[in-house]
């Protein structure tokens, strides 16, 4: 199984969310889904200060495999994209809970982030997933 760090909330599509002190959350994908893409060979740099509704895609990754949307796990303002990936996207291989973090996002509904699974539900929602 792929690395599932517990401080972290997760959605249905693979992303990560980590909950900040100043209440802005930072988006990346998991360690299942970065396996599963491949190494990644190109991050789209979403605009800063787009609104987004939950669902809504917001970054555009380029696999050797293929080229996937990364969707907003919560409703709010994209306030920063990790502008590291322009010249590194392979961070987000290498490091998918740390350097390779995708956006970060001011949550409009921060009540939103308790409909996410915590680390054990996803974990059986993989397990359930492959089977």
């Amino acid at each position: 199984m792929s690395e599932v760090p517990a401080a972290l909330k997760y959605s249905q599509e693979h992303e990560w969310v980590r909950l900040e002190d100043d209440g802005s959350v930072v988006v990346g994908i998991t360690d299942h889904a970065q396996e599963a893409l491949g190494e990644l060979v190109y991050v789209e740099q979403p605009e800063n200060g787009i609104l987004l509704a939950r669902g809504d895609a917001c970054v555009v990754i380029e696999s050797v495999k293929a080229a996937s949307d990364v969707y907003a796990p919560i409703s709010g303002e994209l306030t920063e994209a990790n502008g590291a990936l322009a010249d590194a996207p392979e961070l987000v291989n290498q490091s998918p809970y740390e350097d390779g973090w995708l956006v970060r996002i001011y949550p409009s509904s921060p009540a939103e982030l308790d409909e996410l699974m915590d680390a054990d539900a996803y974990v059986q929602f993989v397990a359930e997933s492959a089977a």
